[in-house]
C-alpha cells in the first residue's frame, strides 16, 4: 500500500476524490451535514480526527463537524439526545443507553485494550514513598479523608477500567472518585494538589513527569498487567450511535463507518509523527513529544480489523456488567451491529 505523508500544512488542503463508493453512502443532491462527537482532546480518539483531517468524511460525501463533548458521559448524552450522529467512547456508553430505553449500537471497535488506565500520582506523594496502589489505599489526606482519584467523568472509560483494577485488588472502597472534565482541568487539579491521583493517558503521564508534578503509580495499559487482570483482547473504545439514527438514514451511517474504517487503515500505515502532524489541532493541550509518545502506544493497541468477536466480547463482560457500572447484561447481538463495517471492509480491503 502506498504511504502518503500528510504534514500539518498538507492535511489542511486534502480535497475529496471524484467518486463515492457505494459503501460510503450515496451521491446526495446536497452534501449532508454530520455531527461527530468525541469526549476530550487525547489521541485515543484519533480515528475521528484523521477521518476529518485526511478528508475521508468529505470523500464519503459528508460535511462533518467534530464536536468535543467534554467527557465520555457528556458525549453519551449528546448522542442520546440525537444532537450528534456518531460518538466515540467506552463501549459501556451504548450499553448504558440500551439499558435505559435508548437502543444504541456499536458500529466498530477502536482498540484491543485500554490506553487510558494509567494511574498518575502527585510527585510529592510519590517522593513520600506512596509508590504502589496498596500504599495509596493506606494513606489518608491531612483532613483524614480517603485519597481523591480523578477521572474525566464518572462512568467514563478511565473510571470503568481503573475501578475494575482496584475492585479486583480489593481496594475500590479505599479511594474517593471525582470527575474533573477535560485535559486542562484534569492536569490542573493534579498539579495544584486538589486531587491525589489522576487516571488518564500516556501523553498526560509524560507531560506531568516532565513538568515535575506527576509520577507513574500503576500502568493498567501495560500488556503484562492487562493479560493478568483482563486476559486478552477486549473492545474498550468504540464508535456508536442510536438505532433510531441508523433507521433514519442507514446510507449516511454507512458513509460515517466507511470513512472511519479508511482512517483506521491510514493510521496503520503512518508513523506516530505523521499522525500527530495530521491531528495536531485536536490534541493541542499536551506537548508534541507527549502526543507522539501516546500515539505510538495507540498504534500497538488499535484494532485494525475493526471487528468484535464473541471471545473478546465475552472477556469484557466481567468489567462491563458489574455493580459499579449498573449495566444489566446484554448479548453481543443486542448492542453490536456488523453490517456497516463489513461493507466498508469489502469496499476498501485492508
Amino acid at each position: 500500500m502506498m504511504r502518503t505523508r500528510v504534514t500539518r500544512r498538507s492535511a489542511l488542503t486534502i480535497v475529496a476524490g471524484a467518486g463515492v463508493s457505494m459503501a460510503a453512502g450515496r451521491a446526495w443532491a446536497d452534501t449532508p451535514s454530520g455531527r461527530v462527537i468525541y469526549p476530550v482532546a487525547i489521541p485515543v480518539y484519533q480515528s475521528q480526527f484523521v477521518a476529518d483531517r485526511a478528508g475521508f468524511f468529505r470523500e464519503a460525501g459528508l460535511d462533518c463537524k467534530l464536536i468535543q463533548g467534554g467527557s465520555g458521559v457528556k458525549t453519551r448524552e449528546i448522542i442520546a439526545s440525537s444532537q450528534g450522529d456518531i460518538g466515540i467512547g467506552d463501549i459501556t456508553h451504548p450499553m448504558q443507553l440500551s439499558n435505559h430505553g435508548r437502543s444504541a449500537r456499536v458500529l466498530m471497535p477502536v482498540d484491543t485494550r485500554s490506553n487510558a488506565a494509567i494511574f498518575i500520582i502527585r510527585k510529592d506523594l510519590f517522593d513520600q514513598g506512596i509508590t504502589t496502589l496498596e500504599a495509596l489505599a493506606k494513606w489518608k489526606r491531612p483532613d483524614g479523608r480517603k485519597p481523591i482519584v480523578a477521572v474525566s467523568s464518572l462512568g467514563g472509560t478511565n473510571h470503568v477500567w481503573a475501578s475494575y483494577y482496584l475492585e479486583t485488588m480489593g481496594l475500590d472502597d479505599k479511594v474517593t472518585w471525582i470527575g474533573t472534565g477535560n485535559v486542562d482541568t484534569m492536569m490542573g487539579t493534579l498539579k495544584t494538589k486538589q486531587v491525589d491521583v489522576l487516571i488518564n493517558s500516556p501523553s498526560i503521564l509524560k507531560d506531568s513527569i516532565e513538568q515535575g508534578w506527576g509520577a507513574l503509580l500503576f500502568d493498567g495499559t501495560d500488556e503484562a498487567v492487562w493479560a493478568k487482570y483482563i486476559g486478552g483482547k477486549v473492545p474498550v473504545t468504540s464508535h456508536f450511535t442510536l438505532q433510531s439514527t441508523i433507521d433514519k438514514d442507514p446510507q449516511k451511517m454507512q458513509a460515517f463507518v466507511t470513512a472511519l474504517w479508511r482512517a483506521t487503515q491510514w493510521i496503520k500505515e503512518h508513523s506516530p509523527e505523521e499522525i500527530y502532524d495530521a491531528i495536531e489541532p485536536y490534541v493541542g493541550s499536551t506537548s508534541r513529544d507527549a502526543n507522539v509518545f501516546d500515539i505510538g502506544i495507540m498504534k500497538k493497541v488499535t484494532d485494525y480489523e475493526c471487528v468484535i468477536d464473541a471471545e473478546s466480547f465475552a472477556r469484557g463482560q466481567k468489567v462491563w456488567f458489574r455493580e459499579m457500572t449498573g449495566i444489566k447484561p446484554l448479548a453481543m447481538a443486542d448492542v453490536v451491529t456488523t453490517s456497516f463495517i463489513e461493507a466498508a471492509r469489502k469496499a476498501y480491503p485492508a
